[in-house]
């Protein structure tokens, strides 16, 4: 599947009839790219289940244009998110909420609620204009990455994760490096208070004081919702990410560029400040991948604004290769043990 970069008006509708006639759609967004189908449609929804190998209780992102067509997907929206929609959107906030019957059980994860996206990316919105001029309310999109993988913030990454599995009528839109470079923050609304599922460039920081409250920190253990980026392990790349540990002799090295690089280590990104580090996250854990490192040392920044969300990606990444050990070790244990 070729990437199509000269993303003209005349381009954006062909992607937009594809959408409608049930293909998908991979394209950038504010915050990474997005992997799409026609909402409403449930042989085109299940295509991304598939090239993804994603879980069919992991619920979908709907993305629309506008916040006049929320209410074509919720049932019930607070006021306050009413409020944080007309402040933060377009831009890199979903919204949780009672679902209508056009959001049926296939991107709900069969669930009583509904995610909501309105992004900001000019490519995105076009699109989005486009489908709905044909009669259409949403394009559900998660990540355009393969199930727990790292997500892509530049088409080429895209082609690499996603390319083999697409088809000849499916697109793929280039509009550049994604801006900010992690998802969007989750926030659950259907609460008396918001929580935050997922914490991302909207920091909790930002919501408190915009309204004016003190946030209900998320309880996993009673949290009956489910949404992306839940899972213990995701955002992982082949390599072992390590989260402050002894750099050894030819590993990969990210942090702050205010901290030496280890002698013997490779660095593979030195940003400024936090939001030079969510914006080259992913791309320097994909390039750990291609140059062959078994494993990355990291350097987590602060706990803070937007750090808050790069720690959180960067745990999740850890997880799965930690996991794994203790999976060996536990194995070789009741064998020899």
């Amino acid at each position: 599947m070729a990437i199509i970069s000269n993303c003209t008006a005349s381009i954006t509708k062909d992607a937009a009839l594809a959408l409608k006639e049930g293909h998908l759609v991979t394209f950038p967004t504010e915050t990474v790219y997005g992997f799409g189908a026609d909402a409403t449609n449930e042989k085109a929804v299940a295509r991304i289940y598939e090239v993804k190998g994603r879980p069919t209780d992991h619920p979908l992102i709907v993305h629309i244009s506008s916040i006049d067509l929320i209410d074509k997907w919720a049932s019930e929206i607070p006021e306050y998110a009413i409020k944080l929609a007309r402040a933060f959107w377009p831009g890199p906030m979903t919204l949780v909420l009672k679902r209508t019957e056009l959001a049926k059980d296939f991107i709900t994860g069969s669930q009583d609620t509904v995610s909501i996206r309105i992004p900001s990316h000019a490519l995105a919105s076009q699109l989005l204009k486009e489908f709905e001029s044909l009669g259409a309310y949403g394009v559900a999109a998660p990540s355009a990455n393969r199930f727990e993988k790292v997500s892509p913030t530049n088409s080429h990454a895209v082609e690499e994760e996603l390319g083999n599995f697409l088809l000849e009528n499916d697109h793929i839109l280039d509009g550049g490096q994604s801006q900010i470079g992690i998802e969007s923050t989750i926030i659950d609304c259907t609460q008396d208070i918001p929580i935050i599922l997922r914490p991302g460039f909207m920091t909790s920081e930002m919501i408190e004081s915009f309204l004016s409250i003190d946030l209900t920190k998320l309880d996993l253990e009673s949290n009956k919702i489910m949404a992306p980026g839940l899972l213990e392990a995701h955002y992982s790349p082949n390599a072992r990410v390590v989260l402050n540990g002894v750099p050894q002799q030819g590993d990969g090295f990210i942090a702050l560029a205010d901290v030496p690089t280890p002698t013997g280590t490779v660095r593979l990104a030195s940003p400024k400040n936090n939001t030079e580090y969510a914006h080259e996250l992913y791309d320097s854990l994909r390039l750990a991948d291609v140059k062959g490192f078994t494993t990355v040392q990291v350097m987590p920044p602060i706990e803070q604004g937007i750090g808050v969300a790069i720690n959180n990606r960067l745990i999740k990444a850890a997880f799965k290769k930690k996991c794994l050990s203790c999976k060996i070790i536990k194995i070789i244990l009741s064998v020899f043990g």
